[in-house]
């Protein structure tokens, strides 16, 4: 007769006393998440059956911070996070979106710390300012996991990073806006979100050194800062087209593209810049169908949030093992393939 596991070997396996393994195996609560973790994960090794469904075990509630609607790609998060929730949901997570606004880093560090007793883990899409990082290195310091969404912090905050090889996105971007303008070259005017944000200024960098590197004849006229307000990228564009007539292209790595397309529409045709951007939501896509935009570099926040998910049912304990890869291809969109 083989081996049949008992919740006693699973509290003797995971260091832990018998209360402990009943409390979570029968969703009584009451147990800090690391030693949730290591009662699932016992009872995984030892097979024993109840573990094996993890609806049985309690709800972890997770925090999506992420901008408000108003910007598109944080949008798309916000609808990725409500397909999740929607889904079959295999792991017992429920996640629900807090708005935070770029810039407001006292506010944000203060709506980390207001719900860090609510969430058992954090996803982030967020610049790393020393308020935040401080809030958020507080919150995994009670052995609570944090996720950064598609801009990544330092070492300093203990942290997974799910989306793009930012610096190879600036560089695709980079090689486009070169190769768009041929060997004549001209001037481009760089507009990043925020450059406290790591992503943003990585895919200001790795634009930077395609240019560099392969066309010589594009210049960097000026790099400015839409501080994520769309609004005042479009007048960006509009100031930079004052004082740099000959301007060729424009390099947005943020929000603010119909306000850049709109500021570019009254620049007569022959004269038109280019126009190269990030994130294919439905306005970009519009714009990029009607020749207002030349490209754009995608990345997908529904895999994002998959994987994100997937990532923090392994570190609780409800996936055997992790994502193999938590760095999110990116995809070039132009007017012919959508």
């Amino acid at each position: 007769m083989g081996f049949k596991a008992t919740a006693r070997d699973v509290a003797r396996e995971a260091g832990v006393s018998l209360a402990t393994v009943d409390r979570v195996l029968n969703n009584r609560g009451g147990v800090t998440p690391e030693k949730e973790r290591r009662v699932v994960l016992a009872a995984r090794r030892l097979k024993l059956d109840r573990a094996l469904d993890f609806r049985a075990a309690r709800t972890l509630r997770i925090g999506v911070f992420v901008q408000p609607p108003s910007n598109p790609f944080h949008a798309a998060l916000a609808r990725a996070v409500d397909a999740q929730n929607r889904g079959p949901n295999p792991f017992n997570f429920e996640l629900s979106v807090v708005h935070i606004i770029p810039g407001a880093a006292q506010r944000t560090a203060r709506a980390i710390r207001e719900n860090a007793a609510r969430f058992d883990a954090l996803m982030i899409c967020a610049a790393e300012q020393p308020d935040i990082a401080a809030a958020l290195c507080d919150f995994a310091g009670q052995a609570k996991p944090v996720v950064a969404l598609a801009t990544d912090f330092t070492a300093q905050v203990p942290h997974i990073y799910v989306g793009p090889d930012n610096v190879r996105a600036g560089r695709v971007a980079g090689h486009l806006m070169g190769r768009f303008m041929g060997a004549a070259g001209g001037e481009v005017l760089v507009i990043a979100g925020m450059t406290a944000m790591i992503g943003h200024r990585e895919r200001r960098e790795g634009f930077r050194a395609a240019l560099t590197e392969g066309f010589p004849n594009v210049r960097i006229a000026e790099e400015v800062e839409s501080g994520e307000i769309g609004e005042k990228a479009g007048q960006l564009v509009v100031q930079a087209l004052a004082q740099h007539p000959g301007l060729r292209g424009i390099y947005n790595a943020s929000a603010g593209a119909t306000e850049i397309a709109k500021a570019l529409s009254r620049v007569a045709e022959p004269n038109r810049c280019l126009f190269i951007t990030h994130e294919l939501t439905e306005g970009r896509r519009r714009l990029l169908r009607a020749g207002l935009i030349d490209a754009i570099i995608d990345q997908d926040p529904d895999m994002e949030i998959r994987v994100a998910v997937d990532a923090l049912a392994a570190q609780f304990g409800r996936l055997g093992a992790g994502p193999s890869n938590t760095v999110t291809p990116v995809q070039i969109h132009i007017c012919e393939s959508c």
